[in-house]
């Protein structure tokens, strides 16, 4: 809570009491736009990688590398985002509105801050990022060329998700919603005509693809601004609540450092899973970055669902009210999982026509058939896990996550990514393997912190 002084309780327009009334409807209201929003994003992603593999196995995984390079570098932004998530549904649901508008000017100064140095060094040393990973001369060439453009218009990503994911933490689902729907459908439109070079536009190849990112990046920035400082979401800001105020910016660290280094050390973990992958060459290279992206669309629900429900526990913890919180989170568990469990039966009988969407190439089809198939082992438990961490999360208790994230991560995933396909007849799909039974030991750690409530009683 901040001071007395600073404290309202007068309701901001567009309110929606998501700490009252039937639990399952909330969730569902809240997540249904959260999950539309990241299937759309998964959509264009995915449509990119369709169009981008017209060039060929190495376009695909050049484009695969620069993607995990800039998960890497957003990091930051993840960790930025769990605490200031926390903090404002708190807020919110405490009726501390004034509270929860300067937390998001906080955010935004300090994104801004991050983006201006990602756009000055990841412009300039781009290329020799890439070469890091020791991929094939036309892959590097591939990556760099896509991670350049991206990095140069870092800044609208930077204030496109801080914007969405304010909106987001305050309750207000649906306008985020809309900001995404009408930048992909931009993207949709402009991504095949530049990369293909259809119609009066250049053919630019893997280029056109990050160009096409960072303008409806830009697009979606700009509205989702105006929509925050015009008053028609449920956070109104102005800008006498832009200034730096060291305090809260502390708080907001203390709950997204845990979270920031807990991405960090899976998407460094990625960066690891991918040098275990490029021994066995460009095709199983093309073939993890296309099994990454199936898994990414089809998992979609999770992230949608995992927000609402942190945003969910968050606002039912600040009105005091833990019973709510608990419920909303075993109740998403439960539907996520009836959702993964279905599409692990549709890959499980249709991965080889599900890849041909990717790729017509025998070989290729042959090796990512199996491995897409194995994932499946992993969706047992990723529903479990996304509903639970995001509870812990949304509690502003980040610091049991960072820690079962690094035990699940460099005690069970890569060592046994690097044993099973460099020491047993399973070689490439070994790797596929390790991931899935590292999701498994994650979901059992996660229920047993769980079950002890102590997330329920964590000051923000």
């Amino acid at each position: 809570m901040l001071e007395t002084s600073e404290v309202t309780t007068k309701q901001p327009p567009l309110h929606k009491e998501w700490t009252e009334g039937p639990i399952v409807k909330n969730l569902m209201l809240l997540a249904w736009p959260m999950i539309v929003m990241e299937a759309t994003y998964m959509v264009s992603q995915l449509l990119d990688m369709v169009w981008v593999g017209r060039a060929g196995a190495a376009s695909i995984a050049g484009l695969g590398i620069a993607n995990l390079v800039l998960m890497i570098v957003s990091t930051v932004d993840m960790g930025l985002i769990s605490g200031s998530r926390a903090m404002i549904a708190r807020f919110i649901g405490e009726k501390d509105y004034e509270g929860a508008r300067k937390v998001a000017a906080q955010t935004y100064i300090m994104a801004i801050s991050w983006g201006l140095l990602v756009t000055i060094f990841g412009t300039l040393f781009a290329g020799n990022i890439i070469s890091l990973f020791g991929v094939e001369p036309a892959v590097a060439a591939e990556g760099a060329k896509f991670a350049r453009i991206f990095f140069a218009g870092w800044m609208t990503l930077e204030i496109l998700i801080m914007s969405l994911y304010t909106m987001q933490s305050s309750g207000d689902s649906f306008r985020p919603m809309v900001i995404e729907i009408g930048m992909r459908v931009v993207h949709v439109i402009l991504s095949p005509l530049l990369v293909l070079g259809l119609w009066i536009f250049p053919q630019m190849g893997i280029s056109g693809a990050a160009l096409t990112n960072v303008i409806c990046q830009g697009l979606g920035a700009v509205a989702a601004v105006w929509l925050l400082f015009s008053g028609h979401t449920r956070i109104k800001l102005s800008w006498r609540d832009f200034r730096f105020v060291p305090s809260l910016a502390w708080r907001m660290i203390k709950i997204g450092l845990p979270s920031l280094v807990s991405m960090l050390q899976a998407n460094v973990s990625m960066f690891v899973l991918t040098w275990i992958v490029i021994p066995f060459g460009t095709e199983a290279l093309a073939v993890y970055s296309i099994v990454g992206n199936i898994q990414g669309f089809l998992t979609t629900p999770s992230i949608g669902l995992g927000n609402a429900v942190s945003v969910l526990v968050g606002q039912n913890l600040g009105a005091k009210k833990p019973d709510r919180a608990v419920k909303s989170t075993l109740y998403g568990a439960g539907i996520l999982q009836a959702f993964l469990i279905t599409c692990g039966i549709i890959i499980l009988i249709w991965a080889e026509k599900i890849l041909g969407l990717f790729d017509n190439d025998p070989a290729l089809i042959a090796i990512g058939a199996s491995f897409l198939r194995i994932a499946t082992f992993g969706y047992l438990f990723i529903g479990i896990n996304a509903a639970l961490s995001n509870c812990i999360n949304g509690a502003g208790d980040t610091m049991p996550n960072m820690l079962i994230n690094i035990g699940m991560t460099w005690l069970a995933q890569i060592p046994l990514a690097y044993l099973l396909s460099h020491f047993t007849s399973l070689g490439f799909e070994g790797i596929r393997w390790a991931i899935g039974i590292s999701i498994a030991v994650g979901c059992v750690a996660y229920f047993i912190y769980f079950q002890t409530g102590r997330w329920k009683h964590k000051k923000v």
